[in-house]
């Protein structure tokens, strides 16, 4: 059901070479990149007319509209169960607590008499926001994605789902009831690449957005990628994953159970439990069979993702090579259940979110720990990190000198200049003051 990788014995290698010894879904998106561009290039040229076609191509379902009307998304909301109505509501409270917390204020330092440099935060000002519509339905999702830009104070927020045929061409209506409660009534039908390419290049009906984030299927990373340049993109997410540094204090049920719930997600999700501990691979490996038995999604996603290369127990010597070993994986989603989880939680260098302890699974996080869950992937979280609300800002310097502050300093500049053979830069320092510049008196 699950292979095993074992790294016990030898001192384990260093960077790179540790990386190529960890299991990882193939995920290709330069392959990818060549199939999204004539549907790129389709939207950009036909707009809507495009949008509607893909929708039928791809979703079964003829729109007339690729705007949601706002009476759609005041249906769903009224339509909606009460208790997945306070479930995202908390979850909403949750999120936006932490996200507030997140907020960038001004700041001014005087560098010398008469000279300051001022850094403002300024929020993008229109982003489109994606929320996935395949497999599952994430109205999760819309709430990672858009209560950071609302916070952050973006002014125009755009979201897009897939079309349902089962809903008559509209996204599925919790992802629409969501959509109401935070206040998003800009709501599009469209999804993958096409969704990507209507934000970049706007539609007649979509003006075009300045960023594009949340999560979705390699279709979706593969546009963020042809986008890279002419909008902005949080990250290319690829399949999600889950990496569990545990040891013999840990409970096989606990983390049999959070391995499947990312292998639930997708066939190439990645399940990976690192431990020094054999008694503790095998009560897991035996845990695994019954629980993945009597799941929901066994044949179609669990035990294709458990038992992919991308999903592993791998064996270490002791819970100091198991924290090499998840630092040079990086994870997704990393959980640190050993004796002293949360010290060792804080040496972790490299992972999207860490979970702490036996009682913060990664479950918590994906609906209402208050952290984000849109989350780096592919081992990217070594440089990259999850949304937050410094995603949707962009920090801007005011150089404000005096005359006095800058001819204090007016040497130091026509000296870096002439030693970087740009005496132009140095000569419109020169002119300000009383220094001979080319063509000047």
């Amino acid at each position: 059901m699950i292979s095993r990788i074992d790294l016990r014995g030898d001192a384990l290698p260093e960077g790179p070479a540790l990386r190529s010894l960890l299991p990882r879904a193939d995920f290709d998106v330069s392959a990818a990149l060549e199939k999204v561009r004539p549907i790129c290039e389709d939207v950009h040229h036909r707009g809507d007319a495009a949008l509607i076609d893909f929708a039928e191509k791809f979703d079964g379902v003829r729109l007339e509209s690729v705007r949601v009307p706002a009476a759609a998304l005041a249906e769903a909301l009224e339509s909606l169960d009460p208790e997945i109505r306070a479930a995202l509501e908390e979850s909403i409270r949750r999120v936006r607590m932490v996200h507030r917390a997140q907020r960038r204020t001004t700041h001014t330092t005087q560098v010398a008499p008469g000279g300051t440099v001022t850094e403002k935060w300024v929020p993008v000002q229109r982003v489109g926001l994606y929320a996935p519509g395949g497999r599952a339905v994430y109205p999760s999702s819309v709430i990672m994605d858009t209560v950071p830009a609302q916070e952050a104070g973006v002014e125009s927020i755009a979201l897009a789902s897939p079309a349902q045929k089962e809903f008559g061409g509209l996204p599925h209506p919790t992802i629409l009831a969501a959509c109401a409660l935070l206040g998003v009534d800009e709501v599009y039908a469209a999804g993958g690449a096409t969704a990507v390419a209507m934000f970049a290049y706007g539609t007649e009906s979509c003006p075009p957005a300045d960023m594009v984030t949340g999560p979705g299927n390699i279709w979706v990373a593969a546009a963020k990628r042809y986008f890279t340049g002419k909008i902005g993109i949080d990250a290319e997410a690829g399949p999600t994953e889950i990496a569990i540094l545990a040891d013999d204090t840990a409970d096989p049920v606990h983390v049999a159970a959070d391995l499947i719930s990312q292998a639930e997600h997708d066939p190439l999700a990645g399940a990976v439990l690192v431990t020094d501990s054999e008694e503790l691979a095998e009560a897991v490996e035996r845990e695994l069979k019954p629980q993945v038995e009597a799941s929901k999604h066994t044949t179609e996603r669990i035990a294709p993702a458990l038992a992919g290369r991308q999903s592993a127990i791998v064996l270490v010597d002791g819970i100091e090579d198991g924290l090499k070993v998840v630092d040079a994986y990086g994870a997704e989603h990393l959980e640190v259940i050993t004796a002293d989880a949360a010290a060792l939680a804080d040496r972790v260098k490299n992972a999207g979110a860490i979970f702490v302890g036996p009682w913060s699974p990664v479950s918590l996080g994906d609906y209402a720990a208050g952290s984000n869950h849109v989350l780096p992937t592919g081992g990217c979280a070594c440089h990259s990190s999850g949304l937050s609300v410094q995603s949707f800002l962009r920090g801007i310097h005011i150089v404000d000198y005096s005359r006095d502050a800058l001819a204090d300093v007016a040497h130091t500049v026509v000296t870096l200049a002439e030693a970087e053979d740009l005496p132009a830069h140095g000569a419109a320092i020169k002119a300000r003051f009383d220094w001979k510049v080319p063509g000047g008196k």
